[in-house]
């Protein structure tokens, strides 16, 4: 049985998000916790936050035990970009872009 978190709309650049993602797939969710909490990016904060969502939807929708569950997937997509100015020299500008991502997590029971 699967289930899935969504964290949409994070912060942080999907490039930056990937590189912690590629980290913890086919972990157990007990691992995956511990690799993140001493991993120092900003990514893996915001991943642990979305697994920890995922594992709570399993305990109290589904009913599953969290010890049997694994990462069986984590899906990083470009959200939107927000666009800001920054005023240059001679009255020119140039283009800022705080980049989002949407961060989706799938979990999946050892027994299944």
């Amino acid at each position: 049985m699967e289930v899935k978190a969504v964290y949409k709309y994070a912060r942080i650049s999907a490039k930056k998000m990937r590189d912690v993602a590629r980290a913890v797939q086919g972990m157990t969710v007990s691992q995956a916790t511990d690799t993140l909490s001493y991993t120092p990016k900003k990514g893996a904060y915001l991943l642990n936050k979305a697994l920890k969502s995922a594992v709570a939807n399993a305990e109290n929708n589904k009913e599953l035990a969290a010890d049997s569950l694994f990462v069986k997937s984590v899906m990083v997509d470009e959200g939107p970009t927000q666009r800001r100015t920054m005023p240059r020299a001679r009255g020119s500008a140039n283009m800022i872009r705080k980049r989002t991502s949407h961060i989706t997590v799938v979990l999946a029971s050892k027994e299944a």
